[in-house]
Order: C-alpha cells, then sequence, then structure tokens
C-alpha cells in the first residue's frame, strides 16, 4: 500500500466534539493475524511485504474475547500463540517511536463476532457478513477510506456508505486484510515517563475466504 487508511469521526454518530482526525501516517506497516493450522501468527509490515524482523514493540498481548491477554511467544518475524476457543482472534502491541508518535497496534482475525473488544475495530454488521462497521472505545464511527489487500495481490480501497459502514464482497479466495489508521485529537500518553503528543492507532482486520 502507498497510502495509509484514515478515519475521522463523524457527528452524526457522536455528537460530541471529534476525538479521532484525518491522519496521513508516517509508516504504512501494520499487524494482522492469520492461522497457521492450530496456532495464530502475527506478522509485521504489509501483507504483500511483511517486515524480515518484528519492530520494537511493548506490551505485545494476545487478547481473549473477554479481554484477557493470553500468551505470545516471538517466532522469527512474527508472534505466535495457541488460540483459547473457535472464535475471533485479536492482538495488541505499542510502538513508541524517537520522533515522539505512539501507536497502538490493533488486530483482529475473523468476522464472526458482531462486537468490539480492542479499542479501535472493525467489526462486522452480521456473523460473516461483507459490511462493516468501525468501533472507537465501543462508539460506532466513520471512516473516510479502509484499505483491502489480499495474499492474492488484489487491493482495493473501500469509502463509506451514508451510515458509515464499508463494504465489500470477496472475489475469490485467500487471505483478506482491512487496515484502517487515525490519530487521537488533542490527545497525550505518558509512557515510561516520556510524554507522547501524537497518538495513534492502527487497526487491521484479516479473515480467510475458502477455496
Amino acid at each position: 500500500m502507498t497510502t495509509s487508511a484514515l478515519l475521522f469521526i463523524s457527528r452524526r454518530f457522536v455528537p460530541t466534539l471529534a476525538l479521532l482526525a484525518l491522519v496521513q501516517n508516517a509508516h504504512a506497516d501494520y499487524l494482522w493475524l492469520q492461522r497457521n493450522g492450530a496456532q495464530a501468527q502475527v506478522f509485521a509490515g504489509e501483507l504483500h511485504k511483511p517486515l524480515a524482523q518484528l519492530p520494537a514493540l511493548s506490551d505485545a498481548k494476545a487478547v481473549a474475547p473477554d479481554g484477557k491477554a493470553l500468551d505470545a511467544e516471538t517466532a522469527g518475524n512474527h508472534f505466535a500463540f495457541t488460540p483459547a476457543n473457535a472464535g475471533d482472534l485479536r492482538f495488541t502491541a505499542t510502538r513508541a517511536e524517537a520522533d515522539g508518535v505512539l501507536t497502538y497496534f490493533q488486530a483482529r482475525f475473523g468476522r464472526l463476532e458482531t462486537k468490539a473488544v480492542n479499542d479501535l475495530e472493525l467489526v462486522p454488521t452480521e456473523a460473516s457478513g461483507n459490511t462493516f462497521q468501525l468501533v472507537f472505545k465501543g462508539r460506532p464511527v466513520a471512516a473516510s477510506q479502509v484499505n483491502v489487500e489480499t495474499s492474492e495481490g488484489w487491493r482495493r480501497v473501500l469509502a463509506p456508505a451514508k451510515d458509515g459502514t464499508v463494504s465489500f464482497v470477496p472475489a475469490f479466495p485467500g487471505l483478506y486484510v482491512l487496515e484502517v489508521s487515525a490519530r487521537v485529537n488533542n490527545g497525550s500518553v505518558t509512557l515510561d515517563g516520556r510524554k507522547y503528543n501524537d497518538v495513534r492507532h492502527t487497526a487491521t482486520l484479516s479473515f480467510e475466504v475458502a477455496h
């Protein structure tokens, strides 16, 4: 992908001041989840070009549907963990950069569940559906665009409908990754004694379409 997905909060979704703003990320990389047999794997970079080595991340953990952390191990260029159940999978991590940018990465695999667990999450409006609502901390928001990439090299940029959802019909089998990013307006976070005034969230939703 050459551009980052963008996000804003529409007043018809949140009547208060906008919390998130349009952002052109300096980094186009993200985290995404995929399955390898009974194991879940988390890669960094972009689907068509995963990083050869995981970036410096903190608080990296798999997340159960109830929000509890699961054990995950570093395995070469990815994280690996064994899911606790057959439901959707989630993983979160944080990256603090020398230029003062703090990014929260939030990945989800699967489209069975219609509720969000991560702070920023693309949620199917119905189980196994092809329409997705972006949710930030439990509240629906509108994405200005969502990037889609597949293991077969197919890409598309999705624009929201009037109700703020994005939709598409998977055209062929393979792994699909939907990605969206946002900056928190007037938000600051202190981490390990350092204050970060540029706080961003990057979320992915991935799922397999069977052959």
